[in-house]
Formats: structure tokens, sequence, C-alpha cells
């Protein structure tokens, strides 16, 4: 028996290697492998990763611009001004000098993209839109990190008028499979989330999308959601571990051991082959593990603080990078340069 799933295993990497993408049942097979295999499981994702993404991982940071009183119930997040008990910090916009400050810190050690993260469900009114626009106007003059944000809804308009101001990624997370989304939100639809998603793609943009992963969803949800990001053709796929935070209805739940954390992200390389899948916030559940992440799958990390909560030291992170001999890949900055060189071309 034993034998019988190692080349079933070996069979699927192969496959995979190969181009073929797995099906919703290998997934559902892969997902319930018995902990034993984990080190053949991620062998295995590590190989995949190799392939398709390379040996570099890319770095990005957040900025939480914004904090608090947010109109969403989401039932993981203390910034929901649903959740009375919750002690997230509640603040207006900061200063552009204060925004452009973390992001060339960030960008000096060695982050490839920042992100504009502000609570809310959408970009509303000229206000909002005012000062989008100067931060981004901001970012470009005075950092050449690759620039992102996270604003809530887009429709299409929205999305190509971010797009003129020069944003170049947006992050959206569809939080989990649409079966468990009831569990999750119910003051926006999961259709509103793939709406736009489709939206930011359609306007030129990179996507970033992924979910939380330990809010109480079944492992064939995970599957369920690692599918639909294939069907929508995410590029970048964020993947976080719930951090129950108190006065939350999530709160009481129970963070993720750190080798179910690993057995995950394998499984999401498996049927995500040629995403970039990033490990964001919950990573320092996984404590001595973290350094594991790569060698599961994972080809990006998300370093620094997070939205209400504080990540590991950068430099901590920068060290166990070294420590693993992996570079950081400036993928955004080249594929930017190669986009100005051909703009260039075509105005000669």
């Amino acid at each position: 028996m034993q034998q019988e799933i190692l080349n079933r295993l070996n069979d699927m990497v192969e496959r995979v290697l190969a181009g073929e993408l797995l099906t919703e049942d290998e997934g559902r097979w892969l997902i319930r492998l018995d902990a034993g295999y984990l080190p053949q499981l991620m062998a295995g994702a590590d190989r995949i990763r190799r392939h398709f993404r390379g040996e570099a991982v890319e770095a990005c940071g957040i900025s939480n611009v914004r904090s608090g009183n947010c109109s969403e119930n989401c039932s993981f997040c203390s910034q929901s001004g649903h959740h009375k008990a919750a002690t997230a910090p509640v603040y207006g916009y900061i200063a552009e000098t204060d925004l452009v400050a973390q992001a060339q810190r960030l960008r000096s050690l060695g982050a490839t993209d920042f992100g504009i993260v502000s609570k809310g469900w959408g970009v509303r009114g000229n206000k909002e839109k005012g000062k989008l626009q100067d931060y981004l106007a901001n970012l470009r003059e005075h950092s050449d990190i690759g620039r992102c944000a996270s604003l809530g809804a887009l429709d299409e308009s929205m999305a190509r008028e971010l797009k003129a101001m020069g944003l170049e990624n947006y992050h959206h997370n569809l939080e989990c499979a649409e079966s468990f989304f009831e569990n999750v939100c119910t003051t926006h639809s999961y259709q509103e989330n793939i709406d736009t998603i489709q939206a930011a793609q359609q306007a030129g943009m990179r996507v970033c999308a992924g979910g939380i992963l330990g809010m109480g969803e079944s492992l064939d949800q995970r599957v369920e959601l690692a599918m639909t990001l294939r069907a929508l053709n995410v590029e970048s796929v964020p993947l976080n571990f719930l951090n129950p935070q108190p006065g939350t209805p999530m709160g009481h739940l129970p963070k993720m051991e750190p080798r179910e954390c690993l057995h995950m992200i394998a499984v999401f390389r498996y049927l995500l082959p040629q995403a970039e899948i990033r490990i964001a916030g919950g990573r320092t559940h996984m404590r001595d593990l973290q350094a594991m992440i790569f060698y599961a799958g994972a080809s990006g990390v998300m370093i620094g603080d997070y939205l209400t909560t504080a990540g590991r030291k950068v430099e901590d992170d920068l060290q166990m990078l070294r420590d693993l001999g992996v570079t950081i890949r400036g993928d955004t900055f080249q594929r930017r340069a190669q986009q100005a060189q051909e703009q260039a071309t075509g105005l000669s």
C-alpha cells in the first residue's frame, strides 16, 4: 500500500511537470494524505515550484493606510465595525510621506511589490479617488517598487481608472470556497468577489487573490477554493492562515498546526502549478518550520507587518532567505522595464 501511494504521488508530479492539470478528485486525495507522507508530498511540490517558478522567490509588503469601522462583517476581521468587542486600531488615511517611507524601506530590503490596503468595500467618491491618486503618484515618483492595492469591490470603470493612475497589481481575496462563504461574510456576495477579480484582469492589472485557511472550512472546501482560483486564471495566490482575533466571531478557533500549513501549501502548488503562491498572514503560527514553506511549494512571501497584527522582523526573514540560499526575484521590475522599452520603441 505504501509503495502504491508513493507511485501515485510520483505519477502526479510527473504529469504536472509535463503540463497536465490535476483533477479536483486528485486534489481531494492529496489533501487527505497521511501526515507520514508529508516529506514526499513536499518534495514533489518543490520540484513543481522550481520547474514553473524558478529558484528565486518574490517578496512583498503592505501598508494599512486606513483602519477600523469597516462596513463589512467578515467574521475573521477585527477591523469590522460590526464586531464591537474587537480592538483594531481606528484611523483615517495616513500621510503620503509615511506611505512612501514604508515603501522605500521595504524596497531597500528587497521587496518587489508594495500594497496599499484600505478598509471598506470599494472606492467611493472623489475624495477617496484623489487620495489614491496622490498615493500612487508619490510612490511612482519616489520608488521603483511594484504598486499594488487592496480596496474592496471594483467595477470595470473603476479598475480602468486605477490602472490609469499607475496601479499595476490588484489584490482581492476570495477568502474561501463559495460553499463556505456564508460563514465568513454576508454584507457582500461571492459573485462580487469574482466580478472584482475579472474587472481588474480586464483592465490589464495583475491579480493577487487567495484566501484564509483554518476558518472552519472542510478539506474539500480548501480544494474547491484552489480550483476556483485556477478557473479564474489568477496569477498570484496569497495563502493566509487564520490568526484568531479576540472579539470576532472566529476569535475562538484554534490556530492551524505547522505541519498542516505545509501540507496545504503543497496541495495548492500541485493544483496551481504555475501560480505565484505567496505565504502571508498567520505565517508565524509555523514557528520554526517557517523556512520550509519554499520546500512545500511556496514561491513568494509577505514581509513586514500585516493589517492589524505584527509580522516577524524583516531582518529575520531576510536572514532566513540567506540561510536557505534563496534570492528575491525582480520580475515586477523586469516586466515594467520591458514595457517601458516597448512603449519607447513604439514612439520612436
